[in-house]
């Protein structure tokens, strides 16, 4: 972004590194001494359009492009009425064509189509979607509460860990110092020769290396970021898999059938000898799930022949 320069006063990153450019809901920039200057009495004009502005409304510049920065301005405040969700709709189609829908004013506002008749439909859906949109403004209230909740956790955790490798490292820059007082000590007053001594000392420093590369492990989450815990206790990360008493196999026995008739035609018999005639054949969608023709109408002889040898004692 050194290339990039505010447009009145032509002022860029590259004389200036401290330079904060702007920008406000027309998506043109300014940088913040040209912003405190032109919009003095809190409200104006942008320089390129002429839009009529707030100075409250100007907000620094997180993309290259200043088109992206209006997109995204322009999304917040869109999804801030559109905001139902798919279980609202009776349909995904009806869904789907609620989010193209937003799409496309999202669209007409960014490039400046037909915006006064873009607004009208906006405060259209608001008059007629008033409930809808209150409900939904409570309910996601309480969601970014719960999600705020548990990002404040999750920092509050990252701070002790980063307080805890800080007060690590100072103590070993203490222990450096501790044994580097110890050999020039030694050196002064002892009698030993001095390879020998730095030899020690050599072996102290390879040892405290090592020392440095064993970073403690980091405590094991109880929790996910969702604030759904993995068990009851923290003692374990995971639930327990519970164990199962397998029993003996299934053998498969052919079922005996006791028609109480005369025996039904074989498959063979269906087939060829003109039981077919006047079934309904399966189509594509019937054979996928599995149904054949040939089986029901066996099923359905079955059933006609089942009980014709009954009868009552006389």
């Amino acid at each position: 972004m050194e290339d990039q320069a505010c447009p009145r006063c032509k002022t860029t990153k590259y004389r200036n590194p401290s330079l904060k450019l702007m920008v406000n809901v027309c998506g043109h920039t300014l940088c913040e001494s040209c912003v405190d200057l032109l919009f003095l009495k809190g409200s104006g004009s942008c320089p390129e359009c002429l839009a009529p502005l707030r100075r409250n409304n100007f907000r620094v510049q997180l993309f290259e492009d200043p088109m992206v920065e209006k997109e995204v301005d322009i999304r917040k405040r869109i999804l801030r009425d559109y905001n139902k969700k798919e279980d609202d709709f009776a349909s995904p189609q009806e869904y789907n064509d609620y989010l193209e829908e937003i799409e496309t004013v999202v669209y007409n506002l960014c490039n400046n189509i037909d915006v006064i008749g873009t607004n009208k439909r906006i405060e259209q859906y608001k008059k007629e979607n008033r409930e809808f949109i209150q409900r939904n403004k409570t309910r996601m209230g309480r969601e970014e509460f719960e999600l705020e909740e548990v990002l404040e956790l999750e920092k509050a955790q990252d701070e002790c860990r980063k307080q805890e490798l800080l007060a690590l490292e100072t103590e070993q820059k203490k222990k450096k110092a501790r044994e580097k007082e110890a050999l020039i000590d030694e050196l002064m007053f002892s009698g030993k020769d001095a390879s020998d001594i730095v030899n020690e000392f050599a072996e102290k420093v390879e040892k405290l290396r090592e020392e440095e590369k064993q970073v403690p492990p980091p405590k094991p989450a109880t929790q996910f970021s969702t604030g759904i815990k993995f068990g009851r206790s923290a003692d374990h990360q995971f639930l327990p898999v519970p164990k199962l008493e397998e029993g003996p196999l299934y053998i498969h026995e052919t079922p005996i059938l006791y028609a109480e008739g005369p025996n039904s035609p074989t498959v063979f018999e269906i087939e060829n000898k003109g039981f077919m005639n006047h079934i309904r054949s399966e189509n594509i969608i019937e054979r996928a799930g599995g149904y054949r023709s040939l089986i029901a109408c066996q099923r359905a002889l079955q059933d006609a022949m089942q009980g014709l040898f009954y009868g009552t004692e006389t």
